[in-house]
């Protein structure tokens, strides 16, 4: 099995070497993200291993089909950077269905903590022997209504954590689960009664741009947002506007809507020209991080034998793991495993 490596970071190399050398897998790690332009770097390839800001759409996937690539192995749960039009009968795609949870769940709850305490302002006046403690005033989470948009392992992990803290619990979900511990409203009744909206659905037709305009103004003034799934399941520009009116309180943000050309790279010297991107950074009661909050150890190894695994078991003649478009349904469809 040869494997063309795509958007390769340093930390990659640590887990995923080892396996490949211990599977007998050759590897060819490239810096690039793959794209129609780089597509033609894995020709000589079965797969290509890719991540979440990678461009798997139709001309990638023509490239990749006509120098006989047969894999695309997603090393992330979510796939919404794939066209599965294109890939339907022509190449396999396979992703990580589950790593760790907690690792999200728990990082969605460091920035939300993080933006109602304001331990981020507050560590910048201590190291500069600022003791003063005006400006940054929170409030009790305990008594709070935190709701969950998207009730999967993520979600139901950090409503548990919510639990922990005391706080009342509301969800929607359009595919609600058999938990009757769940408390599931619609999703306006979410918007009003919220003082805490944290996102972990997938991000899909309908789930684009969830937090818009329209819904922000259904929420409670003072409301904290916080992301961690998909940066375009909320409207940037109506975020924008929303903490400018003072209606959302703050917003914890581990995902960007355009995030692709910056996240997991270093612009420390450099003009980042995304003026939205630059208007959130401005704001004192925003907290963004670089989509790290799958970044574990323990969701690492994960990632890494789980990729790992679909890739032997399609060199085997079995495919598992599998995301397909499926025509009846007219949409994708995730096989698990």
């Amino acid at each position: 099995m040869k494997v063309a490596f795509f958007d390769t970071k340093p930390y990659d190399k640590i887990w995923f070497s080892p396996l490949c050398e211990q599977y007998n897998i050759k590897v060819k790690y490239y810096e690039n993200k793959l794209c129609e332009d780089t597509a033609v770097l894995a020709k000589g390839y079965d797969a290509v291993c890719v991540f979440v800001n990678d461009t798997v759409d139709k001309a990638t996937i023509d490239i990749l089909c006509s120098i006989g690539v047969k894999l695309i192995a997603l090393r992330c749960s979510g796939y919404n950077n794939v066209d599965f039009e294109a890939a339907k009968d022509r190449i396999s795609v396979v992703r990580v269905p589950s790593y760790s949870p907690a690792a999200v769940a728990e990082h969605a709850m460091a920035l939300l903590l993080t933006v109602n305490r304001k331990t981020h302002k507050a560590y910048i006046r201590t190291k500069d022997n600022n003791f003063n403690i005006n400006g940054l005033l929170g409030f009790d989470l305990s008594g709070k209504t935190a709701g969950i948009i998207g009730t999967g392992q993520i979600g139901r992990i950090f409503m548990n954590i919510c639990h922990g803290f005391n706080m009342n619990v509301i969800a929607y979900d359009p595919y609600p689960s058999n938990d009757e511990s769940i408390e599931y409203v619609p999703l306006e009744e979410l918007f009003s009664r919220s003082n805490i909206i944290s996102l972990h659905c997938p991000l899909t037709p309908d789930t684009k741009h969830i937090i818009c305009a329209d819904n922000i103004e259904k929420m409670q003034d003072g409301v904290l947002i916080v992301n961690t799934s998909r940066g375009k399941l909320i409207d940037s520009s109506a975020l924008i506007e929303g903490l400018k009116a003072k209606k959302i309180g703050g917003a914890g943000l581990d995902v960007y809507e355009e995030e692709s050309e910056y996240f997991f790279e270093d612009f420390s010297n450099e003009i980042v020209e995304d003026d939205e991107l630059q208007r959130l950074l401005s704001f004192p009661n925003v907290v963004m991080t670089s989509h790290q909050g799958f970044f574990t150890k323990e969701a690492m190894q994960a990632i890494a034998e789980i990729t790992v695994k679909n890739l032997i078991s399609f060199e085997n003649g079995e495919v598992i793991n599998e995301v397909y478009y499926n025509d009846k349904k007219r949409r994708v469809i995730e096989k698990r495993d």
